[in-house]
């Protein structure tokens, strides 16, 4: 096992991780820009390192710093968390050259899947459902409209390295797709470095579902099961659960079943979650793969009773992954809302600002992971996201209710929150029904109307 572990990372999920290594053991080092200096995961750190100005792309994003921040700390380890530099092969092949374990997959997996082109190929030879879009990545505006116009209006391009909803343009015909595809190049080329883009059919009403996987070094994957992220803004989610409302076990084994057979082929190390589109006629579409720990990894930790983060930091150390689960046995269900510094009623405009009051929700089943506190600072140059409220529930009635009184308890003053949007959300007629797709929140525009 490790001795010291480096979290590349700010926030609620640096937090998250020291956690977890102090339960194995393992002593921590937390890296900081000047901007979070006053950060609780600087605090509860066994050591820390500035890493450089506020702007992420000196410092956090910064390759160099973070592997000399390891070395004169004598970690030997490193979790890149989510964001950042935890889908870059690039810093995972500068952990591995500077004899640095990289909590996660190898360079050549996250190359393979962060190509999405890529992933969609090596999806289709699984006989794994894609669906329908271009054969790999298109450059040229002529040769993009003539594939689009094969396919079907509409059409959703999207970057080849993209994520985070980065890079993504809908074009609903022939005149609107020029400019969409060129803003999708733009955003793609300045988001990551990589302008290339595909074309995939945009499914008019999809869920979204995606199946958590866990491998080890020893050949074994497996999955645990789905959670449905369908409430979305701007392709990015707000809301997910776990089990979905929409599926039943036949569906859940026979979508965890081809999560699990792309990730056994490549040998996939580590956490990482294969993303499905599921149709109104209840098939599923393979979208792309996050080599990675999602944002939402705790819905599927409540459901399953496994602590995915320690599991992570386990294989990465060679160990064999200490459990085996039975997609039939999930425990109740799960729900968590993330909380941001935004004003949903301006378009979901960052808030940045002290925060003057915090009081967080408990109770039985509720779950808070944050990085916040009464006298922070949350500073301008990062994501918004402030907390994540998950609750626990024997039925998911129980867990809207349990949700429902969280989110009423739930106090951040100082700066504008989404939890008042999140209250009405949770409270719609058609989520409280599981009725929910990703366009779910354009058809609820009241939803945004502010207090």
């Amino acid at each position: 096992m490790f001795k010291k572990v480096l979290i590349a990372n700010r926030g609620e999920i640096a937090l998250r991780v020291i956690r977890a290594c102090r339960e194995l053991g393992i002593e921590t080092v937390a890296v900081y820009s000047e901007a979070d200096r006053e950060c609780l995961h600087v605090r509860f750190a066994d050591d820390d390192v500035c890493i450089g100005p506020p702007p992420s792309r000196l410092s956090y994003l910064k390759i160099p710093g973070l592997i000399a921040a390891a070395e004169i700390t004598g970690a030997d380890a490193i979790h890149p968390g989510y964001g950042f530099l935890a889908e870059s092969a690039e810093f995972a092949e500068a952990c591995r050259n500077s004899n640095i374990t990289f909590i996660g997959p190898t360079p050549e997996q996250i190359r393979l899947m962060g190509d999405k082109a890529a992933a969609r190929r090596l999806a289709q030879e699984l006989d794994v459902p894609v669906v329908p879009g271009s054969p790999g990545p298109v450059s040229d505006p002529d040769e993009a409209v003539g594939i689009a116009r094969g396919l079907g209006f509409p059409i959703i391009i999207k970057a080849v390295a993209g994520g985070g909803g980065k890079g993504m343009r809908v074009a609903t015909d022939g005149d609107s797709f020029t400019q969409a595809f060129q803003l999708a190049r733009n955003e793609a080329l300045a988001a990551f470095g990589n302008a290339d883009v595909y074309l995939e059919k945009y499914l008019e009403h999809p869920r979204h579902i995606e199946i958590q996987i866990m491998g080890d070094q020893h050949g074994r994957v497996m999955h645990l099961c789905e959670r449905d992220c369908s409430v979305q803004r701007r392709h990015q989610k707000l809301i997910e659960e776990s089990p979905s409302p929409a599926l039943d076990q036949q569906h859940r084994d026979a979508v965890g079943a081809a999560a699990v057979r792309a990730a056994s082929h490549i040998g996939y190390v580590g956490a990482g979650t294969i993303e499905f589109l599921l149709d109104q006629d209840g098939c599923f579409h393979f979208m792309e793969m996050n080599t990675r720990i999602q944002v939402e990894h705790p819905v599927t930790e409540m459901v399953t009773n496994f602590d995915l983060v320690k599991e992570q930091i386990r294989v990465a150390a060679g160990e064999r992954l200490s459990f085996t689960f039975h997609g039939n046995r999930l425990r109740g269900h799960a729900i968590e809302c993330r909380v941001n510094a935004e004003d949903p009623a301006r378009g979901f405009q960052p808030c940045p600002g002290t925060i003057t009051a915090y009081h967080p929700p408990g109770g039985p089943g509720v779950r808070v992971d944050t990085h916040i506190y009464a006298g922070y600072t949350v500073p301008p140059y990062y994501d918004s996201l402030l907390a994540k409220v998950i609750v626990h529930g024997n039925s998911r009635r129980e867990a809207l209710a349990r949700m429902s009184q969280a989110l009423d308890s739930f106090i951040v003053e100082g700066v504008t929150t989404t939890i008042p949007f999140l209250r009405r959300v949770i409270h719609h007629p058609d989520f409280e029904a599981g009725r929910v797709d990703t366009k779910f929140l354009t058809r609820a525009p009241e939803l945004f109307a502010a207090e």
